[in-house]
């Protein structure tokens, strides 16, 4: 029946109730009534309360609600159908309809010479509807197909993550027995289809696993997150969204992420999918071309694995991790960037079992996920000689021609307070230039001392801090570490529990501070920039590791990376001269077992050793070199942790960097010393 059926009816009804009611109420009002019985006439005085008109008058009661009720429905119904009807329309629509997202292909992350490190293939996914959740036996079955417990099936099919009326993921990578099984048997899997989706893939497996990082289902946090940030530009995301977690994969999120489709279905009263309506495809992400090479980074990360299992078996059972930076000094760009131990990204695809999280995360293992370049915090032992020298000589504290005489054995503040050289057998007649080639630590206890007994002695830690070093270099990678210049006020304030006696700033923090031990701690990262800025006469180009965004049409770059300037820092021509030469000696005139290694490349290289010493473990060892040293344009910056003195560990994998960055392999035989011949 029509809704203008019902009106015309209720009008209806109004009128004959309209009638009844006058007919009733209009029968006469007489006052003055005769007896039947012929009796004489009577006034009808006072108030009627005779049946008939008790009767009359509920009627007319009767009939005003009644009439007033079918005017309200009247009304009511008019405006259901011509004030509301599209409002009513619309709701009746959304309650048959549902939108369900559709997930959409990430961007690939490519070397800087397209070669994919990172991109997606094909997965075999098994797919269930919400409602085989209720059948037992078709639960069980599957489950005894792809080798998952009962419970974990339903657990998975009943997860709604993924959204209401959207099939359910139970199983990814299945093998093509299980599809064959499922397929040739339907009757026995209704509601379960197979598809095939989209999963992260790894051509190289672990290579660069710190670089590019690694995917997982969005968390809570992000999801709060993302429905905050208003930002043009910025993405929302959705339950069961795969976002990027660490390395690349999250600091480049934006542009990985591609867009959601949509697909309209339409359900029963249930919920239950009936049919399928319009959709809108997702659009994939874009591809991140890095800066980095990937058969240079497999060349890093394979010289310094082999040195640290050399280490390991054979001079000191606790080294197993290590960082391996090359850098190019002239833009910034990061050509490789190893640290160890690693881990394999493709353990997070479809999800990491708390085993695996846990294992990557424990101390036994060697914190695999840690980014050693980026935030490994050390000593930075001799390799901060440079930097001492310049200081000394930018504040009067020593001059070109200063001399010291090294015996091994320093005494500047007393017998009871001496400190050795390295070389406990002295080396003489040292300058500055020959203090830094030999790394005789008497000539920067000398330094250090003139800061202490200077007016400025802040002005060493200030020229630390100029260099870069205890400040992030803003590399677009997330997890930085800052580091730390140790002063007088950082001390009072660090060492609360000690005598206040002890808290105080003393001579000795400068000679350690002068030499790289002590309360000083640099990472990797900051080191390479450091050089690089002395092979560049001052500049400091920002690391970066993204090159361009290509465009997700044609071939062309939508984005191309602008190198920035990080800092300058300004020095007198002859101080680069001394500690330029300085570098170019260490390699060339320290000891003759040091330079048989370099010879045999077709470029002069300059560089610095570095032992660190720390209470309790092995030696921490540095070898940072740049090339060509006349028109330097890498920067090699390698650290190895428990390890053993560096011109014995370090400096050999910095080599095998190096001999891959020119084609010339190493062929002098690697020659590890133990820990108790600790040099610099």
């Amino acid at each position: 029946m029509s809704l203008s059926t019902i009106i015309i009816i209720l009008l209806v009804l109004l009128v004959l109730a309209l009638v009844v009611l006058y007919v009733f109420y209009n029968r006469g009002d007489e006052k003055l009534q005769f007896d039947i019985g012929g009796q004489v006439p009577r006034a009808d005085g006072g108030k009627d309360s005779s049946a008939e008109r008790t009767v009359r008058a509920r009627l007319l009661g009767l009939g005003l609600v009644s009439s007033t009720v079918v005017l309200g429905l009247i009304a009511k119904l008019w405006s259901m159908q011509l004030v509301s009807k599209d409002d009513y329309q619309q709701q009746a629509e959304s309650n048959r309809t549902r939108t369900i997202s559709l997930a959409a292909q990430r961007g690939r992350i490519l070397d800087r010479s397209g070669n994919e490190i990172v991109g997606n293939r094909p997965c075999i996914t098994i797919i269930a509807k919400p409602e085989v959740a209720e059948n037992n036996i078709e639960i069980q079955l599957l489950g005894n197909l792809i080798g998952m417990p009962a419970a974990a099936v339903r657990r998975k099919i009943q997860d709604q993550s993924e959204g209401a009326q959207s099939d359910r993921t139970v199983a990814s990578d299945v093998s093509r027995r299980v599809v064959a099984f499922i397929g040739e048997h339907p009757y026995l899997f209704e509601g379960i289809t197979v598809e095939e989706r989209s999963a992260r893939s790894y051509p190289f497996g672990s290579l660069a696993a710190h670089v590019v990082g690694y995917t997982g289902t969005v968390t809570k946090e992000q999801l709060e997150e993302s429905a905050k940030n208003t930002d043009e530009g910025s993405i929302v995301y959705e339950t069961g969204d795969t976002v990027g977690q660490a390395g690349i994969e999250f600091e480049y999120e934006n542009i990985l992420q591609g867009i959601r489709g949509e697909q309209q279905v339409y359900v029963d009263a249930n919920g239950a999918v009936l049919e399928y309506s319009t959709s809108v495809e997702p659009q994939s992400g874009s591809d991140i071309v890095l800066t980095i090479d990937a058969q240079l980074q497999q060349a890093a990360e394979e010289a310094l694995q082999s040195i640290i299992d050399k280490i390991r078996n054979s001079v000191s059972k606790e080294c197993k991790a290590g960082s391996a930076i090359v850098m190019d000094v002239t833009n910034g760009e990061i050509l490789a960037m190893a640290s160890c131990p690693t881990y394999s990204p493709n353990i997070f695809v479809g999800g990491i079992s708390n085993d695996d999280w846990n294992k990557l995360q424990s101390e036994e293992s060697g914190y695999p996920m840690m980014n050693r370049a980026i935030a490994g915090q050390y000593p930075s032992a001799s390799t901060i000689k440079p930097f001492s020298t310049f200081a000394a000589l930018d504040n009067g504290i020593a001059n070109e021609s200063s001399e010291y005489n090294c015996t091994g054995w320093w005494t500047g503040f007393g017998e009871a307070s001496g400190q050795y050289c390295w070389e406990h057998k002295g080396h003489g007649r040292m300058n500055l230039r020959t203090g830094i080639t030999n790394s005789c630590d008497v000539v920067f206890y000398e330094i250090g001392k003139g800061f202490y007994e200077s007016d400025k002695p802040e002005a060493f830690q200030a020229k630390l801090h100029e260099w870069g070093l205890a400040e992030k270099t803003g590399i677009d990678l997330p997890g930085e570490s800052q580091g730390r210049i140790p002063d007088a006020d950082w001390k009072w304030n660090y060492y609360t529990s000690a005598a206040d006696l002890d808290r105080q700033w003393k001579g000795g923090d400068f000679t350690n501070l002068a030499i790289g031990q002590g309360d000083l701690l640099v990472t990797p990262m900051q080191m390479a920039c450091a050089y690089g800025g002395v092979a560049t006469n001052g500049k400091q180009w920002r690391p970066h590791l993204l090159k361009s965004v290509r465009s997700r049409t044609g071939s062309g770059s939508v984005v191309d990376y602008e190198p920035q300037l990080l800092r300058e820092i300004q020095e007198e021509e002859k101080y680069r001269s001394i500690v330029h030469d300085g570098l170019v000696g260490v390699i060339y005139e320290e000891a003759e077992y040091i330079a048989q290694h370099f010879t045999s490349l077709p470029v002069r290289v300059a560089g610095k050793s570095g032992t660190g010493e720390r209470a309790g473990h092995n030696p921490t060892a540095w070898f940072i070199t740049f090339a060509p040293e006349n028109d330097p344009k890498y920067c090699v910056a390698v650290t190895i942790e428990e390890a053993t003195w560096a011109n014995s560990s370090a400096l050999f994998a910095n080599r095998d960097i190096l001999g891959a960055l020119y084609g010339v392999k190493d062929e002098v035989p690697y020659a590890i010393t133990s820990v108790e011949s600790v040099g610099d």
